[in-house]
């Protein structure tokens, strides 16, 4: 007999809802409990997470301290960079003193070489190797003086870039004063880093790769823009000096290759002026003494045909011309008395008189002229002998001054 139901249809859905609900409600306690169990914290939470905190704070402080370990190593490279710049700014400051020194050997040389006489003034070799010696010591005085210019200039984008260094270098060691700064610790954890990611990931990385480099810069991570940017303009400014260093080693080679060259060049040409000097010394010396010779020839010769003249002439007071050396002696007259007997000895004497008279004036030429001619090798000699000692001096000059061991002060 099937079940009736007797209580009322509303008071039994009102005990059925009810039952339901409890079920869904101990559903869903059960499984907030599930939850709970998986996702909520476990009591030792506060441990766990100072633990964790901890790790962080060591890992952080650890890549801080790699990047100051980098930024050290770049600051060191930095200090070697102006140590090796200043070096070679030394280099070029007594270079360009050399310069200077051979510009004042060259302009005493000059000077010494204006008080030869008058004679030996002209322009000569040794005058044009003093100018080219001068217009290359002052093209590579300003050559230098501008690369001096650059070298200053990269000195001070050093200077600068090793005080933002340092500057970086202590605001990142801020976090470090619980942490040794041995460099060997922080290669030690770059290593054990590297090892780690390499075993992680499966392929060859550098701990510097993964640390360091403008994707990896972030404000708030151990490697800040700021860093990057410092790193970046020091490794610039380096490879700039490095290259400003290479430059300037060349061109002080080339200057001192060419200062050398001309400073010999020029003490060549004054040797060879000095030679070709005493080698005409030497042959006016020849000359003079055949020009002397010349003259005392040309002398008796004068004088000898001066006395054959007076013979020729005769005594100057008629009173004393012998009756044989008559022009009316007693055997012309006697010759004369046919018509058209005339003897020539008066025009042959009148003629002899005249030709000596003639050669008289030739050999008094000639003597003057020679006598002259004698003055001249005699002021030439003098002169080439002044000239001589001039050049000379200023040779001597610079032989003296060329080891650059005296001062522009005590020069004088």
């Amino acid at each position: 007999m099937a079940n009736i139901a007797i209580g009322p249809e509303g008071w039994r859905n009102a005990t059925v809802r009810n039952v339901k609900l409890a079920q869904t409600l101990a559903q869903k306690s059960n499984k907030s409990s599930e939850i709970g169990k998986a996702l909520d914290p476990l009591p030792n939470m506060r441990d766990t997470v100072c633990q964790l905190s901890n790790d962080e704070v060591r890992r952080y402080t650890r890549d801080v301290r790699a990047v100051v370990a980098r930024l050290r190593e770049s600051l060191l490279l930095t200090n070697e960079e102006i140590k090796s710049l200043t070096r070679t700014k030394e280099a070029l400051d007594t270079l360009l003193e050399h310069l200077r020194k051979d510009l004042k050997v060259n302009k005493d040389s000059m000077e010494i070489r204006d008080y030869r006489p008058p004679r030996e003034k002209g322009h000569d070799g040794a005058d044009d190797l003093l100018c080219a010696e001068r217009a290359h010591l002052l093209n590579c005085k300003k050559t230098l003086e501008a690369q001096q210019r650059r070298v200053l200039q990269q000195l001070q984008v050093l200077d600068c870039t090793r005080r933002r260094l340092f500057a970086v270098v202590q605001e990142r060691s801020r976090v470090l004063d619980l942490l040794c700064h041995s460099l060997a610790s922080v290669e030690f954890y770059c290593a054990k880093s590297a090892e780690e990611r390499r075993n992680r990931e499966g392929q060859t990385c550098s701990p510097e790769n993964d640390l360091f480099g403008p994707g990896n810069a972030d404000g708030l991570a151990p490697y800040t823009p700021e860093c990057d940017l410092a790193l970046s303009d020091a490794a610039d400014a380096r490879a700039r000096c490095a290259f400003l260093r290479r430059e300037s080693s060349q061109l002080i080679d080339a200057t001192e290759n060419l200062q050398r060259a001309a400073h010999l060049s020029v003490n060549d040409g004054l040797t060879k002026k000095m030679a070709e000097t005493v080698a005409l010394k030497q042959n006016l010396g020849l000359v003079l003494g055949e020009n002397r010779h010349s003259t005392y020839k040309a002398q008796r010769w004068y004088d000898a045909t001066d006395r054959a003249r007076g013979y020729t002439l005769g005594p100057i007071m008629s009173s004393d011309i012998a009756v044989p050396e008559r022009l009316d002696r007693p055997l012309i007259r006697v010759f004369q008395r046919h018509v058209g007997s005339q003897v020539p000895e008066a025009q042959h004497m009148i003629r002899a008189g005249d030709g000596l008279l003639q050669s008289l004036t030739a050999t008094s030429r000639n003597i003057g002229l020679l006598r002259l001619a004698q003055q001249k090798l005699d002021c030439d000699l003098k002169s080439k002998s002044a000239g001589l000692e001039f050049d000379g001096d200023a040779l001597r000059l610079r032989r003296r001054r060329a080891d650059h061991r005296w001062t522009l002060g005590n020069a004088f």
